[in-house]
Protein backbone atom coordinates (compact mmCIF):
# COMPACT_ATOMS: atom_id res chain seq x y z
CA UNK A 1 0.00 0.00 0.00
CA UNK A 2 2.68 2.66 0.66
CA UNK A 3 4.57 1.54 -2.42
CA UNK A 4 1.16 2.46 -4.18
CA UNK A 5 0.70 5.85 -2.26
CA UNK A 6 4.45 6.48 -3.24
CA UNK A 7 4.03 6.13 -7.02
CA UNK A 8 0.94 7.59 -6.70
CA UNK A 9 2.96 10.84 -5.14
CA UNK A 10 5.85 10.50 -7.94
CA UNK A 11 3.46 10.54 -10.83
CA UNK A 12 0.85 13.00 -9.42
CA UNK A 13 4.27 15.31 -9.25
CA UNK A 14 5.98 14.84 -12.48
CA UNK A 15 2.63 15.46 -13.94
CA UNK A 16 2.63 18.73 -11.90
CA UNK A 17 6.13 19.44 -12.91
CA UNK A 18 5.10 18.79 -16.89
CA UNK A 19 2.39 21.25 -16.59
CA UNK A 20 4.44 23.74 -15.18
CA UNK A 21 7.16 23.35 -17.84
CA UNK A 22 5.05 22.99 -20.77
CA UNK A 23 3.17 26.08 -19.51
CA UNK A 24 6.20 28.29 -18.73
CA UNK A 25 7.49 26.92 -22.59
CA UNK A 26 4.17 28.12 -23.93
CA UNK A 27 3.94 31.54 -22.57
CA UNK A 28 8.28 31.93 -23.03
CA UNK A 29 6.93 30.90 -26.82
CA UNK A 30 4.18 33.74 -27.32
CA UNK A 31 6.16 36.43 -25.37
CA UNK A 32 9.32 35.81 -27.72
CA UNK A 33 6.96 36.76 -31.03
CA UNK A 34 9.65 38.50 -33.36
CA UNK A 35 9.33 42.44 -33.75
CA UNK A 36 8.28 44.00 -36.88
CA UNK A 37 8.99 47.44 -35.33
CA UNK A 38 9.69 48.43 -31.91
CA UNK A 39 9.75 52.41 -31.47
CA UNK A 40 10.86 55.24 -29.22
CA UNK A 41 9.12 58.25 -30.68
CA UNK A 42 6.65 59.53 -33.04
CA UNK A 43 6.28 62.55 -35.05
CA UNK A 44 3.14 64.90 -35.04
CA UNK A 45 1.75 65.66 -38.33
CA UNK A 46 3.24 69.54 -39.27
CA UNK A 47 1.10 71.61 -41.37
CA UNK A 48 2.38 70.03 -44.82
CA UNK A 49 0.32 67.01 -43.85
CA UNK A 50 -2.80 68.24 -42.57
CA UNK A 51 -6.24 67.53 -43.86
CA UNK A 52 -5.95 66.01 -47.46
CA UNK A 53 -3.03 67.61 -48.34
CA UNK A 54 -0.32 64.74 -48.67
CA UNK A 55 -1.67 62.26 -47.39
CA UNK A 56 0.50 59.36 -46.20
CA UNK A 57 -0.40 55.84 -47.87
CA UNK A 58 -4.07 57.18 -48.44
CA UNK A 59 -4.24 58.36 -45.01
CA UNK A 60 -5.42 61.76 -44.20
CA UNK A 61 -3.67 64.14 -41.37
CA UNK A 62 -5.60 65.94 -38.60
CA UNK A 63 -7.17 69.29 -39.50
CA UNK A 64 -4.52 71.22 -37.51
CA UNK A 65 -0.61 69.95 -37.01
CA UNK A 66 -0.26 68.01 -33.62
CA UNK A 67 2.55 67.22 -31.35
CA UNK A 68 4.28 64.89 -28.77
CA UNK A 69 4.90 67.21 -26.18
CA UNK A 70 5.83 64.01 -23.76
CA UNK A 71 7.09 60.96 -25.34
CA UNK A 72 5.67 57.82 -27.91
CA UNK A 73 6.83 54.54 -27.57
CA UNK A 74 5.70 50.89 -28.82
CA UNK A 75 6.16 47.85 -30.93
CA UNK A 76 4.41 46.16 -33.27
CA UNK A 77 5.22 42.18 -33.27
CA UNK A 78 4.80 39.62 -36.67
CA UNK A 79 1.52 38.37 -34.95
CA UNK A 80 -0.22 41.64 -35.15
CA UNK A 81 0.06 42.50 -31.81
CA UNK A 82 0.47 46.16 -31.55
CA UNK A 83 0.96 48.51 -28.10
CA UNK A 84 1.38 52.04 -28.56
CA UNK A 85 1.96 54.48 -25.04
CA UNK A 86 1.52 57.83 -25.82
CA UNK A 87 2.23 61.47 -23.00
CA UNK A 88 1.20 64.24 -24.44
CA UNK A 89 -0.12 63.99 -28.09
CA UNK A 90 -1.58 67.65 -28.31
CA UNK A 91 -2.49 70.44 -30.85
CA UNK A 92 0.41 72.22 -32.12
CA UNK A 93 -1.62 75.29 -33.29
CA UNK A 94 -4.68 77.08 -33.19
CA UNK A 95 -7.14 77.78 -30.16
CA UNK A 96 -6.62 74.86 -27.99
CA UNK A 97 -2.38 74.52 -28.75
CA UNK A 98 -0.85 71.90 -26.09
CA UNK A 99 -4.09 70.43 -25.58
CA UNK A 100 -6.00 67.63 -26.49
CA UNK A 101 -9.99 68.18 -27.14
CA UNK A 102 -10.32 64.35 -28.97
CA UNK A 103 -11.74 61.85 -25.45
CA UNK A 104 -10.72 58.76 -27.92
CA UNK A 105 -7.65 57.74 -30.10
CA UNK A 106 -7.41 55.07 -32.63
CA UNK A 107 -4.05 53.66 -34.61
CA UNK A 108 -3.86 52.56 -38.14
CA UNK A 109 -0.78 49.91 -39.29
CA UNK A 110 -0.19 50.83 -42.58
CA UNK A 111 1.99 47.81 -44.66
CA UNK A 112 3.20 47.54 -48.18
CA UNK A 113 2.26 43.94 -49.04
CA UNK A 114 4.48 41.41 -51.55
CA UNK A 115 3.14 42.56 -54.56
CA UNK A 116 3.18 46.17 -53.68
CA UNK A 117 0.27 47.24 -52.78
CA UNK A 118 -1.29 48.82 -49.61
CA UNK A 119 -2.92 47.80 -46.56
CA UNK A 120 -4.42 50.21 -43.92
CA UNK A 121 -5.51 48.05 -40.72
CA UNK A 122 -7.15 50.26 -38.10
CA UNK A 123 -8.03 49.29 -34.43
CA UNK A 124 -10.73 50.43 -32.28
CA UNK A 125 -10.89 52.97 -29.90
CA UNK A 126 -8.54 53.79 -26.99
CA UNK A 127 -9.55 56.58 -23.98
CA UNK A 128 -7.24 59.47 -24.35
CA UNK A 129 -6.65 62.13 -21.20
CA UNK A 130 -8.45 65.56 -22.69
CA UNK A 131 -6.69 68.86 -21.56
CA UNK A 132 -3.19 70.60 -21.17
CA UNK A 133 -0.28 68.35 -21.68
CA UNK A 134 0.50 69.90 -18.49
CA UNK A 135 -2.10 68.34 -17.03
CA UNK A 136 -1.74 64.86 -18.25
CA UNK A 137 -3.71 65.38 -21.32
CA UNK A 138 -3.08 63.09 -24.79
CA UNK A 139 -1.95 60.59 -22.64
CA UNK A 140 -3.44 56.96 -24.30
CA UNK A 141 -2.46 53.33 -24.14
CA UNK A 142 -3.26 51.10 -27.19
CA UNK A 143 -3.02 47.49 -26.31
CA UNK A 144 -4.64 45.35 -29.23
CA UNK A 145 -4.09 42.79 -32.26
CA UNK A 146 -4.44 43.79 -35.85
CA UNK A 147 -4.71 41.09 -38.44
CA UNK A 148 -1.58 41.99 -40.55
CA UNK A 149 -1.07 41.04 -44.52
CA UNK A 150 1.49 38.58 -45.06
CA UNK A 151 4.45 39.78 -45.28
CA UNK A 152 3.92 43.70 -43.39
CA UNK A 153 6.86 45.40 -45.33
CA UNK A 154 8.02 48.20 -44.21
CA UNK A 155 5.28 49.24 -41.42
CA UNK A 156 4.06 52.82 -40.70
CA UNK A 157 1.98 52.94 -37.36
CA UNK A 158 -0.29 56.44 -36.71
CA UNK A 159 -1.98 57.36 -34.23
CA UNK A 160 -5.64 58.30 -35.35
CA UNK A 161 -8.81 60.37 -34.59
CA UNK A 162 -11.61 57.51 -34.47
CA UNK A 163 -12.48 58.34 -37.67
CA UNK A 164 -8.77 57.86 -39.24
CA UNK A 165 -7.04 60.82 -39.47
CA UNK A 166 -3.38 60.95 -38.15
CA UNK A 167 -1.97 63.12 -35.09
CA UNK A 168 1.58 61.35 -34.91
CA UNK A 169 3.19 59.04 -36.47
CA UNK A 170 6.18 56.47 -36.63
CA UNK A 171 7.70 53.71 -39.04
CA UNK A 172 10.01 52.51 -41.54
Amino acid sequence: MFIKIRNLFVAATLLALAVLFFGWQSSVASARQPKILEFDTMVGNTQAFTGATNPIRGINGGGLPWMVAGSAKGELKTDGQLEINVKGLVLAAGPNAGSNPIANFAAIVSCLTGDGGIVNVMTGTFPATTGPASQGGGNAKIETVVALPQPCIAPIIFVTNPGGAWFAATGN
